[in-house]
């Protein structure tokens, strides 16, 4: 007889309090990092003998001063690699045996969602089409296609979950923002070394102007992630094989701590003398500090989840950053304001304007993202479900308008 799933929807993160002391030490955690990701680059950058003093300018404009390179014996290298490291996690999925599912529950789509997707429609044609009407707006259509995307996915999750961040905890998601702004500037800031990506067209506006318009761009990228984690952990189908596999028993965690820490170092100071050689520790280097930070405060860590085997904290966000990519890669690509890519040695196979490879760094890049808004929200806790006899896969969403107003959502926010 096959065995049957009653589905309940895994609840989003809540809201628990910390102590100050706690607080002091996160802090200082954040404090460190930042030093260390931004002098470190500075130090291998001197080391090699060139002056520092041109990376210390605000806002950092990247601008096109080599072209994307290929050696084929590197791509194929690299390609076999990340194949292997990909491949079991896909057969993970492709294998996992999943019972048949009754008594299932639909959702209903609510009402702003439908607004999202109205707006969504709305910027995309904007953005991509050349109409002389809308010539003043089409420089600048990268936000709100993605707040109409951030919009859409929060939609999504309330109507699996009846729960998900812009509702129930506003302050946290509208915080995300500002925050996000500054984390994409370090990358942008880190990009000044390796020399990765560039904008078009080139504007000659002033500092004030430049950074104003790239912090809001880049104010969407945390909210998106975790949107996107957030609706991907109410997919049953997507997490549980995950939820219980391959269990990493680690003895000294706070040993690991420290070789992470000292790795991703070496790394950022390694960027600033062989840019060309390094460039892929632009993604993994904060990574690995982010991993290292997180297990130097304790508490429910993503090794302390390995050790029980739940990989759902490394695939999920993964994925989250994969799918996120896709779509900024797929909207730049006919946007009037929009970037490129030089590559060095990988520079092949585009897919939109990203080469087939550059994909892979949306991977640890969707981790980063992650890790680091447990870092400035740890009251938002990674749990996102309970252990329970019989996990429950995914449903269908009914698209259906849920007559629910914002205000019947929110009124009883905590």
């Amino acid at each position: 007889m096959p065995q049957t799933w009653t589905h309940r929807p895994e609840t989003i993160p809540s809201v628990v309090p910390v102590s100050t002391k706690n607080s002091r030490i996160r802090s200082f955690h954040l404090l460190l990092l930042l030093l260390l990701v931004f002098g470190l680059p500075l130090l291998g950058t001197w080391l090699s003998g060139l002056s520092v003093w041109a990376f210390l300018t605000f806002p950092p404009r990247p601008s096109q001063t080599h072209s994307g390179q290929v050696s084929w014996i590197l791509f194929m290298a690299t390609a076999f690699s990340l194949a292997l490291g990909i491949l079991p996690f896909l057969l993970r999925f492709l294998t996992f045996p999943f019972p048949q599912s009754t008594n299932v529950q639909s959702s209903s789509f609510p009402i702003w969602g439908w607004y999202g997707l109205i707006a969504l429609s709305v910027a995309w044609t904007a953005a991509w089409t050349r109409v002389p009407e809308l010539a003043a707006i089409q420089l600048h259509t990268f936000t709100p296609l993605w707040l109409s995307y951030i919009v859409v996915v929060n939609a999504l999750t309330m109507g699996r979950t009846t729960r998900c961040l812009m509702v129930n905890h506003p302050k946290i998601f509208f915080s995300l923002f500002p925050l996000s702004a500054v984390f994409w500037w370090v990358f942008e800031y880190l990009n000044r070394f390796v020399e990765n990506w560039y904008y078009l067209p080139i504007l000659g506006v002033d500092a004030f102007t430049y950074s104003f318009w790239g912090s809001l761009s880049f104010s969407i990228v945390l909210p998106a992630i975790y949107a996107t984690y957030e609706y991907l952990m109410s997919c049953h189908r997507i997490t549980l094989p995950f939820k219980r596999w391959w269990k990493i028993r680690i003895q000294n965690e706070q040993l690991v701590g420290w070789l992470l820490l000292v790795a991703a170092g070496l790394g950022l100071v390694g960027i600033g003398i062989w840019p060309k050689i390094l460039f892929p520790l632009l993604w993994l280097s904060p990574l690995l500090m982010l991993l290292a930070v997180q297990i130097f405060q304790g508490g429910d860590s993503i090794l302390r989840r390995l050790r029980h085997g739940d990989w759902r904290l490394v695939t999920i966000p993964a994925l989250s950053g994969l799918i996120c990519g896709f779509f900024w890669e797929l909207w730049n690509s006919q946007s009037l304001a929009h970037w490129k890519y030089a590559i060095p040695y990988l520079h092949a196979g585009q897919v939109f304007e990203m080469p087939v490879l550059g994909y892979a760094g949306y991977l640890p890049f969707g981790l980063e993202c992650l890790l680091c808004i447990h870092l400035l929200f740890p009251t938002l806790e990674r749990e996102v479900a309970r252990e329970e006899d019989n996990d429950p896969i995914e449903e269908p969403i009914n698209l259906r308008v849920g007559w629910q107003t914002w205000c019947d959502h929110t009124k009883n926010v905590s």
